[in-house]
């Protein structure tokens, strides 16, 4: 197990989580993606798409906004990465930040 920091993508703060390190990031993003599964950074999430994070709980470094945000691993379908789905609702243009 390694200790690896992932930011909020609403308010920069820090969370650290202690996972599998053969486990590959693909994102981390203020929205589920269609069809990943997630779990609890305190579940056994080496199962899981990704994990389903409180910004502020326990695992934050300080304050958080409280908001949900999703860290989503490499996901493999017939051997290929799966790409990733959105729908239009989850894109955000926030240019001012």
């Amino acid at each position: 197990m390694v200790a690896v920091r992932y930011t909020c993508p609403r308010c920069d703060a820090v969370v650290t989580l202690d996972r599998d390190a053969a486990l590959a990031d693909k994102s981390v993003t203020p929205f589920a993606l269609d069809g990943w599964e997630y779990a609890a950074p305190y579940d056994d999430f080496e199962e899981s798409d990704g994990v389903e994070i409180v910004c502020g709980a326990s695992e934050t470094d300080g304050e958080g906004c409280g908001e949900l945000f999703y860290l989503n691993f490499v996901k493999y379908e017939d051997g290929s990465p799966v790409e990733a789905r959105t729908t239009p609702a989850d894109v955000s243009f926030d240019f001012l930040r």
